[in-house]
């Protein structure tokens, strides 16, 4: 048993002692300045528009003196602003996101719930997009200005151009409403009906529609990128090299040429994932998804500060981790990067 316990504390030393440990570590301190500057953004925007006690009592005029002043005292109002942003900020690092202007109801109650449809529609999204788009731009790089090249290329610009809640409706209009394939709305069935038979499909059912115009905008950002960084690397000299030295094609592209196009991609997903996030709220207020997306949208419809502020917490750390996720991903695949 001492052996064991010698052998996991060296273990943990030799951790704490290595390169990516220390830069992990560097970057979730990086990630604390960043995280503070939003919530700062999003304390004085939410701030500017307007009082939460004047928005009540212009929807209930009726409302007496007394019961203002217990409201203020009771959301902190009644204190300096720089009072109120600390104490906010002091609920948040507790996971206390407050309460609901509408109903009382505590936010933790009401985002809850979201958090996990919004992770499941966005990594699935992410996943197919970039496991897609790779063998599409390969090829598509392959065969520069070829008609298939100029055709990959034409679907990008328009997925790239495209608004998402416009390819969300014709969807909707093709495969729910004529055709009667798909459900238009929510994450499961109604009472007593399952798509498909059972539950898993339901699921499933639920989610094409959704992921599908994800998957298309990402898809084309993908494309775009991998194919770029293709063809610069299909003209490098060591893949002349190696193509003279007799080694398959196939090997040649997959192994040597996409292995160093493919990294800037990986960087990218990142952003990509932020830009997923951020273009959530339509995506799911389209299809009437239960996430974090909808609720955003209605909670900012009906002027509640706190669900709205505790949603842009939420959304800022899902992108900063992703962001350091893909980062560490970058280090393990290209190894001519190097960390201190």
């Amino acid at each position: 048993m001492l052996t064991k316990l010698r052998a996991f504390s060296h273990k943990l030393k030799a951790l704490a002692q290595s390169s990516m440990f220390r830069y992990i570590v560097r970057r979730l301190l990086y990630m604390i300045p960043v995280a503070l500057g939003i919530s700062i953004i999003a304390f004085i925007t939410m701030y500017a528009a307007g009082d939460p006690i004047s928005l009540i009592r212009a929807g209930k005029p009726n409302v007496n003196q007394d019961t203002i002043d217990g409201l203020k005292a009771y959301y902190g109002l009644d204190k300096p602003i720089p009072v109120q942003y600390l104490s906010w900020l002091t609920n948040i690092l507790q996971l206390n996101f407050g309460r609901s202007l509408y109903g009382g109801q505590p936010v933790n109650g009401i985002i809850g719930p979201k958090i996990w449809p919004t992770i499941e529609l966005q990594i699935v999204s992410l996943l197919i997009a970039f496991a897609i788009s790779i063998p599409i731009a390969v090829y598509s790089a392959r065969k520069p200005y070829s008609k298939q090249d100029i055709t990959v290329t034409s679907f990008s610009l328009f997925g790239v151009s495209m608004p998402t809640f416009w390819f969300g409706l014709l969807l909707i209009i093709i495969f729910s409403f004529t055709l009667g394939w798909l459900p238009s709305a929510g994450s499961q069935g109604a009472a007593g009906f399952l798509w498909w038979g059972n539950s898993f499909l339901d699921q499933i059912a639920h989610l094409i529609l959704p992921v599908t115009v994800l998957v298309y905008v990402s898809l084309a950002q993908n494309i775009r990128l991998i194919r770029a960084n293709m063809l610069e690397v299909l003209r490098s000299d060591y893949i002349l090299a190696a193509r003279a030295s007799g080694i398959s094609e196939r090997k040649v592209v997959y192994q040597y040429a996409l292995r160093n196009a493919i990294t800037p991609a990986v960087t990218f997903l990142g952003i990509s994932l932020g830009t997923m996030i951020a273009g959530a709220p339509m995506t799911e207020y389209v299809f009437s998804w239960p996430g974090l997306g909808r609720q955003y949208v209605a909670s900012t419809l009906n002027l509640d500060f706190p669900t709205v502020m505790a949603i842009t917490m939420i959304i800022t750390i899902m992108t900063l981790v992703a962001n350091l996720v893909m980062d560490v991903l970058y280090v393990y695949i290209d190894p001519r990067v190097r960390i201190r």
